[in-house]
């Protein structure tokens, strides 16, 4: 990562322009990699539909959370602006 960071501020005046192209690719192969590992492992596949549940479980409740607080922000800039 640190080595990641050093040569983007290195080269940060430089256009490379096949950089979105390499990212995108990495990420791809990461995914399938993990895909991968994830597919060996019998006790994860095992217990897919338990660990499923549970990750909507929680994506839902972050996503409720975001909802309610970007809300209730939203609320307090309003009355504040509407005060000055």
């Amino acid at each position: 990562m640190f080595a990641g960071i050093a040569v983007g501020y290195l080269l940060r005046n430089k256009k490379i322009r096949f950089i979105h192209w390499v990212i995108t690719t990495l990420i791809w192969l990461l995914l399938f990699l993990l895909g991968l590992e994830v597919g060996a492992n019998e006790t994860i596949v095992r217990q897919f539909g338990t660990l499923g549940f549970e990750a909507f479980l929680l994506a839902a409740g972050a996503t409720l959370g975001s909802v309610v607080f970007a809300w209730m922000l939203w609320l307090a800039v309003r009355n504040k602006t509407v005060e000055e």
